[in-house]
């Protein structure tokens, strides 16, 4: 089976190809360029490393947030039209989700997050005492602060390994200490999220737990910008 993933979430996202069982090629976007520039060249030079074409190509994987308006826009508007023209099934996840992939073994909570700017976070807080992650409750765009209470009375006193691409935004809190206290760890998560994104995928693929590629779309948690202003400013015509 071969995958391809796209993470366009955030200014970090990437592209991925999963062939047989591991990662076979990455390209990551870490710099400021729009993803409308970069995903096409990224995806063909991705392709070109596994040695693979489009048609070759057996699912689609698309993060569908929590992040940047823009971003997903273009990452998940490219999916559906491959899905379309090659006749691909296109499997979405959550990047959150991706992001606690690597502790679903460890039979404690979860905590995911990472920096969504203006002074907030995105986060979920995910249940592994299963073997599976169960997210609990939704997705969230929060204040640090805030994040680490709705962890505490969903989780209590349990132990909780956090996982960011942005530790600094919790571990500096003076209410972090509590949550210390209760045996957390922090871990930083690796950037190549796309790799894991297409790591769900293929299990999911193998369960026919395909999305319906009409109906598959971005979650943003928060408006967008221009939303925001649309709605708050009495001064627009409309």
């Amino acid at each position: 089976m071969i995958v391809l993933a796209i993470d366009t979430c955030e200014a970090r996202g990437g592209v991925a190809i999963r062939r047989k069982g591991i990662t076979a090629s990455f390209q990551g976007h870490f710099d400021t360029s729009d993803y409308s520039e970069w995903l096409l060249p990224a995806v063909d030079q991705t392709l070109n490393e596994a040695g693979a074409g489009m048609k070759q190509v057996d699912v689609l994987a698309a993060a569908t947030g929590p992040g940047s308006f823009t971003g997903l826009r273009v990452g998940l508007t490219t999916v559906k039209a491959w899905a379309e023209i090659y006749d691909i099934p296109v499997v979405g996840i959550s990047r959150l989700e991706a992001m606690a992939l690597p502790l679903v073994q460890t039979g404690r909570f979860v905590a995911a997050l990472y920096d969504a700017q203006r002074g907030q976070l995105f986060g979920a807080l995910y249940s592994t005492g299963s073997g599976r992650m169960e997210r609990i409750g939704d997705e969230v765009v929060i204040s640090p602060e805030g994040f680490v209470n709705i962890v505490t009375e969903l989780a209590g006193r349990g132990p909780v390994n956090w996982v960011t691409l942005d530790p600094g935004l919790i571990v500096g809190l003076e209410i972090w200490k509590a949550r210390e206290a209760c045996g957390d760890t922090v871990r930083t998560s690796q950037p190549k999220l796309a790799a894991a994104i297409a790591e769900i995928a293929e299990e999911r693929a193998g369960r026919r737990e395909f999305s319906d590629p009409l109906e598959l779309d971005a979650n943003y948690v928060r408006r967008s910008d221009a939303e925001i202003f649309w709605k708050g400013n009495s001064s627009v015509v409309r």
